[in-house]
């Protein structure tokens, strides 16, 4: 198993999987049940939010892969990391691309008006944590070792301001 994690952090690519079912399920459920009166009722302001989130996103998603690209590294959920990308909006999220995509999601539901795409984008926002996320944490653990535990002292998993480096502590007089 420790071997298999190193190699790769997962067999099936669920991220984009996840995105694309969590579209296809709010389409379905807004087809099946409506729910569009409901943020209708709020006003345009909701579709300036919705857009506004959607764009940043996106801007997430494409400064992530711009960065990996930069490194010469594997972007593909499923097939090994090549290095530890620490600098540009990885040093604001360990996981801009799927901030990006959940941030995506919420916003296309606000612009949309449909509210199923919000429960949905939320479930699979757990479900790449759960199924993604903590498997990829496990490979760049065994991967790079030290250094990815440094940078996952200071760079939060979904979004927020790196936390600034402790001093050691002194023992006691």
């Amino acid at each position: 198993m420790k071997d298999d994690i190193v190699q790769r952090p997962n067999r099936v690519p669920w991220p984009p999987i996840l995105v694309l079912g969590a579209l296809l399920a709010a389409w379905g459920l807004e087809a099946l049940w409506p729910g569009g009166e409901v943020l209708a009722r709020t006003g345009a302001w909701f579709k300036v939010v919705g857009v506004v989130l959607a764009c940043a996103g996106v801007g997430f998603d494409l400064a992530a892969m711009l960065t990996m690209h930069r490194a010469r590294t594997n972007i593909l959920p499923h097939r090994a990391a090549g290095r530890l990308v620490s600098g540009g909006v990885f040093a604001v999220s360990r996981n801009p691309i799927y901030l990006g995509n959940t941030l995506l999601l919420l916003g296309a539901a606000l612009a949309l008006g449909w509210p199923w795409l919000l429960v949905t984008a939320l479930v699979a926002a757990v479900l790449v944590n759960q199924l993604a996320i903590k498997r990829e944490e496990r490979h760049l653990a065994a991967r790079f070792g030290s250094a990815f535990a440094e940078y996952r002292q200071h760079v939060p998993r979904w979004i927020g301001l790196p936390r600034r480096r402790q001093p050691p502590q002194k023992g006691p007089h």
